[in-house]
């Protein structure tokens, strides 16, 4: 199997930050190739300038031994070369076949033929047997079916290779193991892979070869059959990764979070349940069951129907956000880029963004600079949050496991009492996963009430005291996770109430 892709010396610089810095390493035709790295490790930078978004300072990319120029996403696709992005890139108003020959349409004289566009893009998707068809609205999709979009519009370009940038990071357990499914039969019809991610689970089910960058660098190539999970967690961060995650038990009868039949609409029913201090609850379900809207009515952001809900023993039903925040409550939401952060603000700024008005940050009604900066800094350090300007990074520039570090950190600065969590290692490295969960576990021996939400089944049963199981809007039954097991969690999850 000779290389089909392959970097050579390649280095792409920020101002005085190298993202990448002499990377050299092949890519091996008809092979699904990972690339594994901590959140800001290059892995994007240097998947970007194979797509010809970035230009690299220096170096070399070579397709099957001959030098290639790619200056533009248009010269990748000429090269075969296509890109499934991290963040989806669909216009939501528009159809399946509208979204995959955008900028490219099929045209009848000087109108669209629409028809035989959705003849065309049809026969792709029967191709390789997806579900979907080329009339459906992006808008009706679910996560797991625009992510099969994204990768359409690589195959109907008939991209021979492909890159797959975090591909699983929004997707539900059981759309990851359908998307790992597509990719290998993608493989096994002549496709080459590349394989952006940090989990070793999926590099294990499909990957041949794994490159592990840190820093900007490459560490190593390896043969999977050759090393351990542990191996591969240790070149990624450096380190030795610690997954112990023994709790020193906090008794507390003091209960910190109640719910009371609480409605939400149509979406939550009759939902009750009580978190004392230095206890995790965990809600586990199937994505888009009522977690979302049963955390938003929490934190004030929704409005309850029917029931209470009790915080730090006062009625907090429908109260106003900020007099939940000022109620001890920290929160960490699933959608950072939508609710946890202002993106186009400095990491300075979001890390106020709930005590801006607030002493020793306000005095007198002004802002007080030269405090906030000492405080983000202090983050910065603490939680080796990974910044190219420091405290003046715009956050939108900053990795996506950066941004979830920087809520975090800001979150339990706060001292909460009760720490409300969803999702909060989705898209994160083993390393940050290993740090967040260790954060997690201080803030339980401080006596915290802690509520995780996660679509990660093997996280909840790591972390819980006890578990809360959600079907469209219901809890099924509530266990302590010493005294139950995956089987029985995934059978509550279908809608079998214990």
């Amino acid at each position: 199997m000779g290389n089909g892709i392959e970097f050579k010396n390649i280095t792409k610089k920020f101002g005085n930050f190298y993202a990448n810095r002499n990377i050299s390493f092949a890519v091996k035709e008809n092979e699904i190739h990972a690339i594994l790295g901590e959140n800001g490790a290059g892995k994007s930078t240097l998947m970007n300038i194979l797509f010809g978004i970035y230009t690299p300072d220096e170096g070399q990319i070579l397709l099957n031994d001959q030098e290639i120029k790619i200056t533009d996403p248009n010269v990748a696709n000429a090269y075969k070369i296509g890109m499934v992005h991290q963040h989806f890139q669909l216009i939501d108003t528009f159809t399946v076949a509208q979204n995959i020959v955008l900028g490219s349409e099929i045209t009848k004289g000087l109108v669209i033929d629409q028809n035989k566009t959705n003849q065309l893009v049809q026969e792709v998707i029967d191709k390789y047997q997806f579900n979907l068809k080329a009339t459906d609205l992006i808008s009706d999709l679910t996560v797991g079916q625009q992510q099969k979009v994204e990768i359409l519009k690589m195959l109907f370009i008939d991209a021979k290779y492909l890159i797959f940038d975090e591909p699983s990071g929004a997707l539900t357990p059981q759309e990851t193991e359908e998307l790992l499914s597509i990719i290998e039969k993608l493989r096994d019809n002549g496709k080459t892979i590349i394989l952006i991610t940090h989990k070793l689970k999926e590099i294990r089910a499909i990957c041949d070869r794994c490159t592990v960058i840190r820093k900007g660098e490459v560490i190593d190539t390896v043969d999977l059959d050759s090393v351990s999970n542990e191996d591969l967690a240790t070149l990624m961060v450096g380190h030795k990764v610690e997954f112990d995650y023994s709790k020193n038990k906090v008794e507390s009868k003091e209960v910190k979070l109640e719910l009371k039949n609480v409605s939400v609409g149509n979406k939550v029913k009759n939902v009750s349940f009580k978190i004392h201090g230095g206890e995790i609850l965990s809600i586990a379900g199937i994505d888009g069951n009522g977690q979302l809207e049963l955390i938003e009515a929490i934190m004030g952001m929704r409005k309850v129907t029917d029931g209470e809900i009790i915080i730090n023993g006062q009625n907090m039903t429908n109260a106003s956000v900020r007099k939940i925040n000022d109620n001890k409550v920290g929160y960490v939401p699933q959608d950072r880029h939508r609710v946890g952060l202002v993106l186009d603000y400095s990491v300075a700024d979001n890390a106020i963004l709930k005590q801006y008005y607030k002493k020793p940050f306000c005095m007198n009604n002004l802002l007080r600079y030269n405090v906030i900066d000492e405080f983000a800094n202090s983050l910065i350090e603490s939680d080796d949050i990974r910044c190219s300007q420091g405290v003046n990074t715009i956050v939108r520039n900053m990795s996506g496991g950066n941004q979830q570090k920087l809520i975090i950190a800001r979150e339990i600065a706060n001292d909460p009492e009760v720490l409300i969590l969803m999702q909060p290692t989705r898209g994160i490295d083993i390393g940050a996963i290993a740090n967040i969960h260790k954060k997690i576990i201080q803030e339980l021996e401080k006596g915290v009430a802690i509520l995780l939400v996660s679509l990660e089944l093997s996280e909840v049963m790591q972390l819980s005291d006890r578990i809360a199981v959600i079907h469209d809007g219901e809890i099924m039954g509530i266990k302590k996770a010493n005294e139950t097991n995956e089987d029985e969690i995934g059978l509550m999850m279908a809608g079998e109430r214990v």
